[in-house]
């Protein structure tokens, strides 16, 4: 993804020693025409055919108002296809391809006539580009190699060769003043060299570093017309079509990845959750036991204490029966029944004691008993049971019947 939102240029640093630099003259113009122009001429400025070839240009400065100076950098396409191969074989895709050397002679301070001598121009210390600047225009460009042997007398006939070409052409009109563009061994071994060929002052400028130079470099190629790359277009669309495939492979496996993070997430948080449920599951099944048992331990206390509260519920009864009932009264029967119902089944003597009974009726359901926090708590419901019933028996006498409920939530 940061590819997308920090672009990047990635250029290389096309090897000098099979490129070949020409200079042209040319009306001022828009970059496209100035193109158009070269290409009209590659025949002529081109060492190699023209269909074999990959090339670019780069604009100088000129002093004349209405003229530009162009740089036609040439290369075999053979060359740059194997150039560029071992560049993929890297894992390095080229955006651009460059000459550093073009960018080192643009830095070099140009403030009169003569040669500026670039050694290790081609990558060996042998080896010089040579920048013949005339009136302020860049005029040609060439190389010089110091040989094993006789090093002076062969530098001196290379550059009494360009001198004389450039006599012919018209642009040499004054002899050159020398400059050397090196720094250290190289620069030592090229100026003795030279002054013992030339038999004049050289003077030595210091060249710019390898860092400052690719900094220089890659101003100029963001700045650079497209149109203006060594790279040939065929494998430009390649490479960008090799980097949005990246971008999408890499999209589609960086969501691959978000996607297996969450599912291992889900897995994990789903089987934290089993583990949770599985031990709510254990608690459950421990707890339905023990509820279980509870309850039956609780039903079977209820039916203790239920029993305990009839067994005394009904001695009450018949304490109570016992301490109410008059001694004229005979009692023939006593049920207790349901748990809460005392029926009861008497005689009296005559129709005379019939009152008795009444009142013993309405007293026994208004008897209470004294419970365990010695509270008196009504034993008998008065609202529920059935009333007194009488009637005359043999000889006289009345036989009665009546019931009554007992208020067990209060007996309880």
């Amino acid at each position: 993804m940061r590819s997308l939102f920090q672009r990047k240029l990635n250029v290389a640093w096309l090897p000098p020693e099979n490129v070949f630099l020409r200079v042209a003259q040319l009306p001022h113009s828009e970059f496209n025409e100035t193109v158009a122009m070269v290409e009209l001429q590659l025949e002529k400025l081109s060492p190699v055919p023209v269909a074999q070839i990959a090339w670019s240009i780069q604009v100088l400065p000129h002093t004349g108002g209405n003229m530009q100076t162009v740089v036609v950098i040439i290369v075999a396409r053979n060359v740059v296809e194997e150039f560029l191969g071992q560049l993929e074989s890297q894992g390095y895709l080229a955006d651009r391809l460059e000459l550093p050397l073009l960018d080192q002679l643009s830095a070099t301070a140009i403030n009169e006539d003569g040669a500026w001598i670039y050694p290790e121009a081609l990558g060996s210390r042998n080896t010089a580009l040579v920048a013949w600047w005339y009136g302020g225009v860049l005029q040609n460009l060439d190389f010089v190699t110091l040989a094993e042997a006789n090093r002076s007398e062969a530098v001196q006939e290379q550059l009494n060769q360009m001198a004389w070409a450039g006599e012919m052409e018209g642009w040499l009109k004054s002899p050159p003043h020398w400059h050397l563009v090196a720094s250290g061994s190289t620069a030592s071994e090229w100026e003795t060299a030279l002054r013992t060929a030339l038999d004049q002052p050289v003077q030595v400028l210091e060249p710019l570093a390898a860092p400052q130079l690719a900094a220089a470099t890659a101003r100029r190629a963001t700045q650079a017309s497209p149109n203006a790359n060594l790279l040939p277009a065929e494998f430009a669309t390649r490479y960008q079509q090799q980097f949005i495939d990246r971008l999408w492979m890499k999209g589609l496996l960086g969501v691959g990845a978000v996607y297996l993070l969450g599912v291992i997430i889900y897995g994990g948080i789903l089987a934290f959750a089993m583990f949770q449920a599985s031990g709510v599951e254990t608690a459950k099944d421990k707890l339905s036991t023990e509820y279980t048992n509870t309850m039956q331990l609780k039903a079977t206390y209820q039916v203790l204490k239920e029993r305990e509260d009839l067994k005394f519920a009904a001695l009450d009864c018949w304490k109570t029966v016992a301490e109410m009932m008059p001694e004229t009264l005979s009692l023939d029967t006593w049920n207790f029944g349901d748990g809460r119902r005392l029926a009861l089944h008497g005689s009296a003597p005559s129709n005379e004691h019939v009152q008795q009974v009444l009142d013993f009726e309405k007293a026994l359901r208004k008897s209470r008993i004294t419970d365990t926090q010695g509270q008196a708590q009504p034993l008998f419901d008065p609202n529920k049971g059935e009333g007194l019933n009488w009637h005359t028996g043999p000889n006289g006498t009345i036989l009665w019947d009546f019931s009554v409920e007992l208020k067990r939530s209060e007996v309880q």
